[in-house]
């Protein structure tokens, strides 16, 4: 198995990386213990750093929300190494996401700096590096106003995109990743809360369960999902399974999920094993770089590690 984890993390580092995918196989390195190879990122996130803050930038994205997620890895770099070099890239981050990240009335920061747009990937690009910064009371304002806005009651899962000029969804679909997304999210911040943050931590834990709950109602037999859950004309897609396994083995070892989720885990744990090619790839995933069909994704790599640390934590 080691030897695998191994091929994964190799065919992981060869995948080209837009923003959001360089700072989710960063956190997956993080949680995997690879110092040195989260110090690596971390300097290249900084190194294609805007000027304006935004990290690990290329190609001309309208991104907002995506270039925050290296923060964890430069944050984690300058307390390694005490180079000024990943502090004045944190900060300038950081700076970006509380100050000059395009936002609506509410202070709830766009997806996109081209149109006022919440995306419910944000819900992981944002609020984990917030709350590693210390700045726990606005990553739940951000939480909250995402979940405000794109939650949808009636199938205890969030829909993806919304339009907040003209107050409607672009998509209203569940779409799992999308859903993947907020669960882990949540979970690396409930993770990242000091002791006194008691009721917030209940109140992510409660969101957490709520979407667990409502995929919990539509996960196939073979431990995977339709890539709109509830939506069986969609393809069979991989990486939104690995995401629910790592919620579920982190929030079971927290104590903030029932364990009696972990054989649904464990499942969807195995069926993603089975995805994996002979090259490390996980296959199946929402794929790159278009994300509406099957593929492989950094995303879908980062993830498959994420899973495996959070169950060797289980042991």
């Amino acid at each position: 198995m080691k030897d695998r984890i191994r091929q994964v993390k190799l065919a992981t580092l060869a995948t080209q990386r837009y923003s959001w995918e360089h700072g989710t196989v960063a956190q997956a390195f993080l949680e995997q213990g690879e110092r040195e190879v989260v110090i690596a990122m971390a300097h290249e996130a900084a190194y294609r750093q805007e000027a304006d803050g935004r990290a690990a930038m290329m190609g001309g994205q309208a991104a907002v929300t995506d270039p925050c997620a290296p923060g964890e890895a430069l944050i984690y770099a300058y307390e390694e190494t005490g180079d000024g070099y990943f502090k004045s890239a944190y900060e300038k981050l950081l700076h970006w996401a509380m100050v000059d990240a395009p936002r609506n009335g509410d202070g709830i920061v766009y997806h996109l700096d081209n149109a006022p747009e919440m995306w419910v990937d944000s819900f992981y690009m944002l609020p984990p590096f917030l709350a590693r910064a210390g700045k726990y009371d606005e990553a739940m304002r951000q939480i909250r106003g995402y979940w405000n806005i794109l939650f949808r009651p009636e199938k205890k899962l969030l829909a993806h995109m919304w339009q907040d000029g003209e107050k409607r969804f672009l998509r209203e679909d569940v779409w799992g990743v999308g859903n993947g997304w907020a669960m882990a999210g949540m979970t690396r911040v409930l993770r990242l809360l000091p002791v006194e943050y008691a009721a917030e931590k209940a109140e992510l834990a409660d969101k957490i369960n709520t979407l667990l709950a409502g995929a919990m109602a539509l996960v196939r037999d073979d431990g995977l999902f339709h890539d709109v859950p509830d939506r069986p004309d969609t393809f069979v897609e991989t990486n939104f399974s690995q995401m629910v396994a790592y919620t579920i083995y982190r929030g079971v070892k927290g104590g903030w999920v029932d364990a009696s989720l972990l054989p649904v885990a464990d499942r969807m744990r195995d069926a993603a094993w089975g995805k994996l090619n002979p090259y490390g790839l996980v296959e199946g995933v929402c794929g790159a770089p278009t994300f509406d069909k099957p593929g492989i994704a950094p995303e879908g790599q980062a993830f498959f590690l994420l899973m495996e640390a959070a169950k060797k934590d289980m042991d």
